[in-house]
């Protein structure tokens, strides 16, 4: 094994995952710090937990734990993958785990690159952008679950970690990079660094600067280089496309996953709106959804709670975890009553309700395949080749995603 990679979510595990197939290197995918001696033979592989939005003492504990067991595997570098968006108040947890597995693999630095410029995400001096708009002025500032409301990602990082952080310039070459990093080495014990990252051509140069350190923090971005620097010209294993009927599953309420479901209705697709308020007084439940769907399982069908920004706060006025762990239970419960009716294709959109279902069907391994869109491949579990299971960001994809998962897988 060449790299071990641990992601906050299963989201965040895929869309790396993605990146370094895409780059050639053969890759695995667990949920969870796997309970297997050995892994599967691959040059990659990543480890999915659900620390995005974990108390930072238990974020730290379960990081550490995937850390060692990729260590234990033959691990040669590691990568903290995390969502551009995380909790941005002193109680974050990116510090927290970031210092920890510093001093776990004893490394003087690492860099900090959330930016992943083909999803918009970018970072100027410093600061995280998306879409060329400061992360705390964009809708993604009113997150639900991790709210973003700063952009500097040297302040916010200062707030939470036990080390500086220090921004380097876009136009520092190789030798006055190490020169500010002797620099920095006289002192201070450990540091971080927040390059620039505005367009995809800057991560040739970060890779160059930066691909050999032996623990690397932030998104996706860098993923592809990495892979390729490590192995050029080579091809991920191909998948058959399944004929079986889809089951689509939409929690996110960003406005991209909103575009993709008008999307999908807007060309005939088949939708039934899983309604929270209606799940939360007990009018509607799993079992009544079950038996629209059932009638007709030849078909495939998008089943969505997803909902506007003013609803949503609506909606959370009953009580935002009650809301959210409801929702989360029923879509777990979908999936599962619809892989064991024969819906050999799942489809989610959202974090939080990918690793849900992630979680409810259990497979502990996947071979990745190909990307619907970019960050976003197609995983088919090693315990049963016959299924495809892609999970996405809420913010990821075109306003086509949902025609595209079913075209691809």
């Amino acid at each position: 094994m060449r790299f071990g990679c641990v992601a906050d979510d299963f989201t965040g595990a895929s869309d790396i995952a993605s990146f370094f197939v895409k780059g050639g290197l053969s890759t695995v995918l667990y949920n969870g710090v796997p309970n297997v001696d050995e892994a599967p033979q691959a040059e990659v592989c990543v480890i999915a937990l659900k620390t995005r939005t974990q108390d930072p003492k238990e974020a730290v504990k379960d990081s550490l734990e995937a850390i060692s067991w990729l260590k234990e595997q033959g691990a040669q570098q590691f990568y903290i993958k995390y969502c551009s968006t995380f909790d941005s108040t002193p109680e974050g947890n990116i510090g927290p785990i970031c210092d920890a597995v510093m001093q776990k693999l004893d490394v003087p630095y690492t860099i900090l690159c959330p930016a992943l410029p083909v999803n918009g995400r970018t970072v100027k001096e410093g600061c995280l952008y998306v879409n060329g708009v400061p992360l705390h002025e964009s809708p993604m500032k009113d997150h639900p679950l991790t709210p973003m409301w700063d952009c500097d990602l040297v302040r916010l990082m200062n707030a939470q970690s036990m080390f500086p952080s220090v921004k380097i310039s876009d136009s520092s070459n190789k030798e006055e990079v190490n020169e500010f990093i002797a620099r920095m080495k006289n002192k201070h014990e450990k540091f971080y660094i927040v390059p620039d990252y505005e367009k995809e051509e800057d991560a040739q140069k970060l890779v160059h600067l930066f691909g050999n350190l032996k623990l690397i923090t932030g998104g996706s971005g860098l993923a592809y280089l990495l892979a390729k620097m490590i192995k050029k010209n080579a091809e991920a294993d191909g998948f058959e496309r399944s004929e079986s009927p889809a089951f689509l599953l939409a929690g996110s309420c960003s406005e991209a996953t909103r575009n993709q479901i008008l999307e999908y209705q807007k060309y005939g697709g088949e939708t039934y709106f899983m309604d929270p308020m209606k799940l939360l007084s007990g009018e509607e439940s799993v079992e009544k959804i079950w038996n629209v769907i059932s009638q007709n399982k030849e078909k495939s069908i998008l089943v969505y709670s997803s909902d506007t920004p003013e609803n949503v706060k609506r909606i959370q006025q009953q009580g935002k975890e009650e809301v959210a762990e409801k929702l989360e239970k029923a879509t777990a419960d979908l999936a599962e009553l619809a892989v064991q009716a024969g819906f050999h294709r799942i489809i989610v959109a959202g974090g939080e309700t990918s690793g849900a279902v992630a979680k409810r069907l259990g497979f502990n391994g996947y071979h990745i395949g190909d990307s619907i869109a970019p960050g976003v491949p197609i995983m088919i579990p090693i315990e049963d080749h016959r299924i495809r299971i892609v999970f996405k960001s809420g913010n990821f994809g075109n306003s086509d995603f949902f025609l595209r998962a079913l075209s691809l897988t």
